[in-house]
């Protein structure tokens, strides 16, 4: 019979060191995704826009901007349940603050630290050889809307929003720009659900560059914001509404034709 020899295989260890806040800043954490909202980002925001606590409390800003992350990620619970998530992994003894608590530490940090964060970390992410991103040259971009997302049935809310038309609580648009292959969100816009989509979507037209392909659906084919998106150097594909009539310039082998839309030259493939 023959003989068989087992032989040791190596082991290598591979040790990570991950930097944690000590004290009051412990909490502020988000486990693997605080590397990509490193402490001094944080910080650096809260500094810009004057949103650092004025004296050091049990719930530091700095805290408080990770916690309003934190809530984006569990919309489902509550503020203490969130906190809890927070607080389970850091092994440190750490205030249990009230519901009450955390609503004005939420108030006290305000939107603009979480509009700045927003603004610097917001982009494209595919690298040049990453899969799926790119249709030759372009890598491909698309506006994609939301108008359900509910706001607090408040006066203020009613005020600015109106009341949603088919009754129960105040609703906004949600307008972003992304990138395809990733889900990457380039920018976002929002605000009362009367403005439409385009409305929102031409505030976005300046993240766009000629190396992006836009895609998007029938909604986005008026004339006027054709000719931005067009001005802006990007390329488009997209569907249009089926009762447009755009003429026939110059008929194609393959039964597609050259016309204009909004002063610009567009190539129609009808399907």
């Amino acid at each position: 019979m023959p003989s068989h020899h087992v032989l040791p295989v190596p082991v290598t260890a591979i040790t990570r060191t991950v930097t944690v806040a000590a004290g009051r800043f412990a909490a502020g954490h988000l486990g693997g995704l605080t590397p990509f909202l490193p402490f001094e980002l944080v910080d650096a925001v809260l500094e810009e826009t004057r949103a650092v606590q004025h004296r050091l409390r049990d719930l530091p800003s700095r805290v408080g901007v990770y916690f309003l992350v934190a809530m984006c990620l569990f919309p489902e619970v509550g503020y203490r349940p969130v906190w809890d998530k927070l607080a389970s992994g850091t092994g440190s003894v750490l205030p249990a603050p009230s519901a009450t608590g955390l609503r004005d530490l939420r108030r006290r940090v305000g939107c603009a630290p979480m509009k700045a964060l927003f603004e610097v970390v917001a982009g494209t992410l595919a690298q040049p050889r990453t899969p799926g991103v790119r249709f030759g040259p372009y890598r491909t971009v698309s506006f994609d809307g939301c108008s359900s997302i509910k706001t607090p049935d408040s006066e203020r809310n009613r005020g600015r929003m109106g009341r949603c038309p088919h009754g129960g609580y105040p609703q906004i648009e949600l307008m972003t720009l992304v990138e395809t292959g990733t889900r990457a969100v380039i920018g976002a816009v929002f605000g009362p659900t009367r403005e439409g989509e385009t409305s929102y979507a031409a505030r976005l037209l300046h993240h766009l560059s000629p190396e992006m392909l836009v895609l998007w659906d029938r909604g986005f084919d008026g004339n006027d914001f054709l000719a931005a998106v067009h001005a802006t150097g990007a390329r488009v594909v997209g569907r249009i509404n089926q009762r447009r009539r755009p003429p026939v310039l110059q008929p194609l082998a393959d039964s597609s034709y050259l016309s204009v839309i909004g002063g610009v030259a567009v190539r129609i493939i009808e399907a």
